[in-house]
């Protein structure tokens, strides 16, 4: 299909038929205003709570910027000229405070121009490197913090085709590189490269690998090279004055780890044959250990191309897997490996088994527990005292485990086992600290940890700090927040023994902003940022969560807001905007996260811009489906999405806000799949947004969103789910809206095309709008005001003008 900008522009009185090449839009000034506000600064602080780095970037990219050569290889999008990804996104100042009382300072020796990515704290935390892209190619910078001068320390000839391009050696005086390699062949324009055969994939018989619908995928040996040439690096050498020496000579590195002493080096890199069927990530690789002076110690792990992979969520494949450093120890190894073949259908007691391998990692590898679950992690405490963690997609469930890690004789206790979606039983995670090789360990006090929580109940957020007896198993509270007219979030812990926590502090009304606070004194909490509200004009706007019942009694809740210049017992048009969640038990579904003490902030993809235009939003209405037992969420999916849909709008209508003749409802990726679903399946809306959504599901036959059953064992779910499937009962307006670059799973721009296609081919009313160079989120300036603008003009013709009769 013949790739075009937009289609059926509507004009007041007149409808134009076919296509037109309609210039980037600005919404109303309204709109305008809030879209472009300045953003706040992001920050980097010290584990002290010090010292901070300000982190300054514009709202948007330029189209100009997306439009800049990129290559879409092997999963990855690279700018083949400056060997980064084409979608970084960069910030363009830096300033430091040092201290915590300071006021922040512009940083002194900093580019002109500059494109800011990839920052990392130096070992000691004194410094920060960073990479600066010129149009030529990444440089490696160096912040020093007491100064607050930055320096460049190496040309623009970084490779951060793979990431971050540069690694710190414990020294704090020198950097591990990435650099382009001088052997790198020239790139062949795959538009112009002449085939020298047919391009031909096989499978065995029996063998089956059922993956995603990847995108951005090598498909012939032209890509095949290209991809070799972009990723393979050198490795070298550089002090803080820019000397640099080779390290180890080409190859394609992806990633590199030091050991928390610093000593030992763990390097992976990507292998041949490549695939045409999943990304880099899962090419055969292979994992060797390196002294710092880049002598092979051992080689721990050669992986094989991963392509056929057991069916489901929790499928992983055999052997070592999630190799890691254990953090509390100088270099010690820790993987998994599966008890299970790596398959969630064999019934094991155990599916996974975790070993740990000292350095210089000749002894027999030592196992440290085995988990119910699929391993998830685990937190490290000191020689007798470790945190694991594990987790089941199929049930929700998981579990933490206290164990002895120097004697596996002794059982591990499960200190809880709950389902991860209850998010008001949530007993927060472990509170951690840095130890002497700057690595974050469990912080134990008198054989006592600390709780970080979130603090999520049925009347509101209060996150909490807890204290955690490791020979009784009994918690006792230290703090929570009491805040009602605020949300309070704990960031983290500075010093959890002297009581020292940071906070970020929000209303609805108030920006949000750092405080440090003291739990164990009575001391007013000491603010760190003083970021301003740059959203004034809606600051004082009527916010509220309500809640409400669907008809299986199921509780429901939305964050509605009503417009900046409601008058009482006017009755308005609204917009809804939701996305559907998946659970397996009705009480988890029916808990809320939101909280109208939010801070009000109208992002390019939210509808709160519409409460200028005279309409009630209704943000963030819950949509659960839930499959509770034997029955998966998906079995009910169509009646449980009308019945969410009925409840919210029923609800709203019962406080007197709306005419409910004039509801819209959009949504973006899944949402846009409910979107249309609801406009196929029911009459509750005078018109629809549907952004870069998938519409046919027999186009993503192995799974999607958290549909573990492929087409051929469920053909009716993928059929009954399928908005496509259903397009000649669709007579509602629907603007499809979709990025002509998505490189998102199952969201293929052919998804909004061929959907188009076919409502118009039915006579729907229906227009879709393709936004050049974007991916599975906008970015450019020009798309996203082209974005509200068509949004604007669709809502104001469709809902709030909408004649009864349509």
């Amino acid at each position: 299909m013949k790739k075009i900008l937009f289609y059926c522009f509507l004009v007041t009185g007149l409808t134009i038929h076919g296509q037109e090449n309609l210039t980037y839009q600005k919404p109303s000034k309204e709109i305008l205003e809030l879209a472009t506000a300045p953003l706040a600064p992001s920050i980097r602080i010290d584990s002290k709570g010090e010292n901070m780095v300000f982190l300054y970037r514009s709202n948007f990219k330029s189209i100009a910027t997306l439009s800049e050569t990129e290559m879409r290889l092997g999963g990855l999008r690279i700018n083949p000229k400056t060997n980064i990804s084409s979608r970084e996104r960069y910030y363009n100042h830096l300033k430091v405070r040092v201290g915590r009382k300071s006021l922040e300072s512009d940083v002194s020796g900093l580019p002109t121009n500059p494109r800011f990515s990839n920052f990392s704290w130096s070992p000691n935390q004194e410094k920060m490197a960073f990479t600066n892209t010129t149009s030529n190619g990444v440089e490696l910078w160096v912040l020093d913090i007491a100064t607050k001068s930055a320096k460049k320390i190496t040309n623009d000839n970084l490779n951060a085709n793979t990431g971050n391009p540069f690694y710190w050696f414990k020294d704090n005086a020198s950097l591990l590189i990435k650099v382009l390699p001088k052997t790198r062949q020239d790139l062949i324009d795959t538009k112009t490269a002449v085939p020298t055969g047919p391009t031909i994939s096989e499978s065995e018989a029996g063998v089956m690998a059922q993956n995603r619908t990847y995108q951005d995928l090598l498909k012939n040996k032209t890509d095949e090279h290209n991809f070799e040439q972009l990723v393979t690096s050198e490795l070298h050498k550089v002090d803080l004055n820019g000397k640099e020496s080779s390290w180890m000579a080409s190859d394609m590195y992806s990633d590199i780890s030091f050991s928390p002493d610093g000593n030992y080096i763990m390097v992976e890199t990507i292998k041949k044959p490549f695939s045409y069927l999943v990304p880099y990530s899962r090419f055969p690789s292979a994992t060797k250990i390196y002294d710092t002076n880049a002598k092979l110690i051992k080689n721990i792990l050669e992986v094989p191309l991963i392509e056929d992979l057991p069916q489901g969520f929790m499928a992983v494949r055999t052997g070592m897997r999630n190799l890691s450093w254990r953090d509390d120890q100088p270099a010690t190894l820790v993987w998994a490996e599966a008890l299970d073949q790596g398959d969630p259908a064999v019934e094991v007691d155990f599916r996974d088994e975790i070993f740990q391998q000292k350095a210089p990692f000749s002894d027999q590898p030592t196992s440290l527990l085995k988990t119910i679950n699929r391993y998830a992690g685990i937190e490290w405490g000191n020689e007798t005292t470790a945190i694991a963690f594990d987790r089941w997609w199929n049930t929700r469930n998981t579990k933490a485990y206290i164990f002895n890690p120097s004697n596996n004789k002794l059982k591990p206790e499960i200190i809880y086992d709950r389902n991860y979606q209850d998010v008001y039983s949530n007993p927060g995670n472990p509170v951690t600290s840095r130890n002497e090789y700057g690595r974050y360990t469990l912080n134990i006090n008198r054989n006592k940890i600390f709780l970080i929580g979130d603090g999520y109940t049925e009347n509101g957020k209060f996150p909490f700090v807890d204290e955690f007896d490791l020979n009784t198993k009994k918690t006792t509270r230290l703090y929570q927040s009491s805040l009602k007219d605020k949300i309070e979030d704990i960031a983290m812990a500075i010093d959890i023994n002297k009581g020292e926590i940071l906070v970020r502090v929000e209303s609805k009304n108030e920006y949000p902003n750092y405080y440090v606070r003291n739990i164990k004194k009575r001391m007013a909490p000491v603010p760190l940022t003083l970021f301003e509200n740059p959203f004034k004009s809606i600051q004082d706007v009527h916010k509220e969560i309500i809640k409400y019942k669907r008809y299986d009694g199921l509780e429901l809740t939305g964050t509605l807001y009503l417009p900046t210049d409601y008058e009482p017992g006017k009755k308005c048009p609204m917009v809804m905007w939701a996305y559907p969640r998946e659970y397996k038990d009705k009480s988890s579904a029916g808990q809320s996260t939101s909280n109208s003490n939010e801070f009000t902030y109208p992002s390019y993809g939210s509808p709160i811009f519409w409460i200028t235009k005279g309409y009630v939003v209704l943000d963030d209405a819950s949509f659960p489906i839930v499959g509770e037992g034997d029955e998966e969420p998906n079995d009910t999916f169509i009646k449980q999405l009308v019945g969410n849909a009925k409840a919210a709008i029923d609800a709203v209508d019962d406080l007197g806000y709306i005419d409910r003749n004039k509801v819209a409802v959009g949504g973006h990726s899944y949402g846009a799949f409910m979107t249309a679903n609801l406009l196929s399946h029911s009459n509750l809306f005078a018109a629809g947004i549907a952004r870069s959504g998938a519409y046919n599901r027999t186009l993503t036959p192995f799974g999607f969103q958290s549909e573990e059953r492929n087409y051929w064992e469920a053909p009716e779910i993928y059929y009954n789910m399928s908005p496509f499937m259903h397009a000649d009962t669709m007579k509602t307006p629907l603007l499809l809206i979709h990025g002509e670059a998505d490189n998102n799973s199952g969201t293929y721009p052919l998804q909004s095309e061929r959907y188009f296609n076919a409502l118009k081919g039915l006579g729907a009313p229906v227009r879709l709008v393709m936004l050049p160079k974007e991916s599975h989120g906008y970015a450019a300036e020009e798309s996203i005001l082209h974005l509200l603008w068509e949004q604007d003009q669709w809502l104001e013709k469709h809902v709030k003008n909408r004649k009864v009769e349509e």
